[in-house]
């Protein structure tokens, strides 16, 4: 690490591809006549939201070595996420998620990233262990777990990171990226063994630990060492508990547009609360707030809000319109 370079405080290792959103609801693929076009990737977006509050934000990840990758990489910088460790991959192009939106609770994704995706090139090599064990929060997520190198970056990191908090494991397992749940379990137990915090819904938990109802869920991930364990319900609102407490928020309802960003605005949010050293119940409410937001707007890593706007809602102010990203 040069001398110039202060620590991250969120380096956040994986997934970053371009979002390809219709901008028509309620209206198949096979007929949608316009697109927009935006940054995503899980790992990215929560990046961006963490960069949203004023915190010094990078990524680990990689592109390809076209047209979309220095989209992506031009992108980055201009939401404030410092891109030096993105790599330009020779061989992979990068990957493009198209959505339809069926509001309020219908969202289906299809993923290109065949017949591989470049953030899955991740190798231990590519490592800054410096900015590791520096960074006051690493956050790695489940996909990166799917395939090597990448997996065996992820659990270098881990390593390299000895269990300094806060480190955070993202449950976000999709099964489109594993070959076998099994082997998505067993993956996820090793990692485990080396996180302070994890976050995921019921089914992610059950991936995880084999369980799905929340106290069970969040005692279970606790049994492995962790700090926090945090279980999203989602429209039964969110529960977290440490060894020493619980917290149980319940969710913010508001009238959903597009709801696949806001899983990684709660993320970018929790950042932001562990960050301050706020309590738990703070921290829960004010993530729930921020991911409540981004599922009113039809993009995600531009639709993530600032504190200004999350604490506006929390003193009872209603959804505020998205500010130009």
């Amino acid at each position: 690490m040069s001398e110039q370079r202060r620590p991250d405080d969120v380096l956040v290792m994986g997934r970053l591809g371009v979002d390809v959103y219709p901008l028509q609801d309620g209206v198949g693929l096979e007929d949608v006549t316009s697109f927009g076009k935006y940054l995503g990737g899980s790992a990215a977006n929560v990046a961006v939201a963490a960069a949203k509050y004023g915190h010094g934000s990078a990524l680990v990840s990689r592109v390809g070595d076209d047209p979309f990758g220095r989209y992506l990489l031009r992108e980055l910088a201009r939401l404030g996420v410092d891109p030096r460790e993105v790599r330009v991959d020779p061989r992979y192009a990068t990957p493009v998620t198209f959505c339809e939106i069926f509001p309020p609770d219908d969202f289906p994704l299809y993923f290109y990233r065949e017949p591989k995706a470049p953030d899955l090139e991740i190798a231990p090599e590519d490592l800054d262990a410096e900015a590791i064990r520096a960074a006051r929060i690493l956050w790695l997520t489940v996909t990166g777990l799917s395939q090597e190198p990448s997996r065996a970056a992820h659990h270098e990191a881990l390593r390299l990171r000895e269990r300094r908090s806060h480190t955070v494991l993202d449950l976000d397992y999709r099964p489109m990226f594993w070959a076998d749940p099994a082997e998505a379990g067993a993956e996820v137990a090793r990692a485990l063994d080396h996180v302070t915090v994890a976050v995921g819904n019921r089914e992610e938990c059950e991936v995880a630990v084999g369980e799905t109802e929340p106290d069970r869920a969040a005692d279970a991930l606790l049994e492995r060492g962790i700090e926090l364990a945090i279980v999203k319900q989602g429209p039964k609102g969110v529960l977290a508990k440490t060894r020493d407490e619980r917290v149980e928020v319940p969710p913010h309802f508001v009238d959903v547009i597009n709801g696949l960003g806001s899983g990684d605005a709660f993320g970018g949010a929790l950042c932001h609360g562990l960050l301050e050293g706020w309590g738990l119940e703070r921290i829960l409410a004010f993530a729930n707030v921020a991911g409540a937001i981004v599922a009113t707007r039809r993009e995600c890593s531009t639709a993530m809000p600032d504190a200004t706007e999350i604490e506006t809602v929390l003193a009872g102010g209603a959804i505020p319109a998205p500010k130009e990203a």
